[in-house]
């Protein structure tokens, strides 16, 4: 039985909407970010920009305080307003390629606590401890959890009505994609929308599991206060198929002292190669892999024989966990031969989303700063919630998940 609440959202005037929402912070280049600061008066860009300003000179704790006074401005100049009453929201996002709509409401940090809200990424410490502190020190949130829930015709059929009504927000941005925003609000659409979660046994974060970490956290800590809003955070929940999950291919800055010779008949043992030339070649399926070495594209066609028969005199299947290309990948290549182990760490490996396209890797590897690329076979949601189910955990950036939620569309008060 999962539990969604309504909260009282603040977010900005109709009238501003498409100046005040952007993009994640780090996906501006600082040429974006600087011409954003300076032409645009009403970005939350201006809001979220002093936890990122000279870091190197002023503690945390100031630097998260200058968020929380540059939201405080914002609300009292006008730009935010605040719902008078707790509401739901429906929200979709359409680009070029997908649109996307689902659900804004508050999640349970206890259903989080259950297992009810299942995830399948690790998380470090360290991030968790610097986002709770974050959200202690500002007080809000703006960037929900991605959840997905079980595809459901009785949610899609309510969907493709409510859609038919007058939105509160529909405005385009720069990068091309259009937004809508239709609230809900009447108890009956409420207390409905409310039952229908009541029966899903289970829901499953896509992105976010250092923001619900973190919540989490911050609840543990502050619980004692008595402040309702802890005990929930902010989620934009989606049916399962509706989401797009893309790979996370990696770059490796050299071969751990192969010869490109050697390291193609070390591969050869796990994997048929065919070299594809100039070709610009990307996995077509699962336990495919591509491969750009000197000049060369190659595919990787990986031997699973040779692993069951291995594992099959151990007397044991493959787990769902072994079975997953980028575990493959790992477990084969980067630290056997590689040499890497710390996916997350080492400095000799950097991750290119797949979304990207792969002569992207072609360039880095080709400028010289990096001597072979690997290209994966993005998941499926099946292999996501079998690993969350068995309590399993992906190797770090194995996905790339959108929809991506824009800052400052809407604020979750702590």
């Amino acid at each position: 039985m999962s539990k969604i609440i309504p909260f009282k959202a603040v977010r900005p005037t109709p009238d501003k909407v498409a100046l005040v929402t952007c993009r994640n912070y780090d996906d501006y280049s600082s040429a974006e970010l600087a011409a954003w600061l300076s032409f645009n008066p009403y970005s939350f860009l201006h809001v979220i920009n002093p936890a990122y300003m000279h870091s190197q000179k002023i503690t945390l704790d100031k630097r998260f305080k200058g968020v929380a006074h540059k939201y405080q401005d914002f609300k009292e100049e006008g730009i935010f307003m605040e719902e008078d009453k707790a509401v739901f929201f429906l929200y979709e996002i359409q680009n070029k390629v997908q649109t996307f709509t689902g659900f804004v409401a508050g999640t349970s940090i206890e259903d989080y606590k259950n297992n009810i809200i299942k995830k399948h990424e690790d998380t470090l410490q360290y991030r968790v401890e610097y986002f709770k502190d974050y959200l202690h020190q500002t007080g809000f949130n703006t960037e929900p959890v991605l959840i997905t829930y079980p595809d459901n015709e009785i949610l899609n059929s309510w969907i493709i009505e409510k859609k038919k009504s007058n939105p509160i927000y529909d405005y385009s941005t720069t990068n091309k994609e259009k937004h809508q925003l239709w609230k809900i609000e009447t108890d009956e659409e409420i207390q409905w929308l409310q039952n229908q979660f009541e029966e899903i046994p289970e829901l499953y974060i896509a992105d976010g599991h250092h923001r619900s970490a973190s919540a989490e956290l911050l609840y543990d800590e502050d619980k004692h206060l008595g402040n309702q809003n802890l005990n929930y955070f902010m989620s934009f929940l989606i049916a399962e198929s509706n989401v797009k999950i893309y790979e996370y291919n990696r770059i490796i800055r050299d071969l751990n002292g192969f010869s490109k010779e050697d390291f193609l008949e070390k591969l050869a043992k796990n994997f048929i190669i065919k070299d594809k030339e100039l070709e610009l070649w990307k996995p077509q399926s699962k336990f495919e892999f591509g491969m750009y070495l000197d000049g060369h594209f190659y595919a990787l066609f990986y031997k699973q024989g040779s692993s069951v028969s291995e594992q099959a005199k151990q007397n044991k299947q493959p787990s769902i966990l072994e079975n997953l290309d980028a575990q493959i990948l790992y477990d084969k290549v980067l630290k056997p031969m590689l040499g890497i182990e710390d996916l997350r760490n080492d400095e000799r490996i950097e991750y290119i989303p797949g979304k990207q396209s792969i002569s992207t890797i072609k360039e880095l590897v080709d400028e010289g700063e990096f001597e072979v690329g690997f290209m994966l076979f993005p998941s499926d949601i099946s292999e996501i919630k079998a690993l969350a189910d068995n309590n399993l955990i992906m190797p770090p950036k194995s996905t790339y998940i959108e929809p991506k939620f824009r800052s400052g569309l809407m604020v979750y008060e702590l």
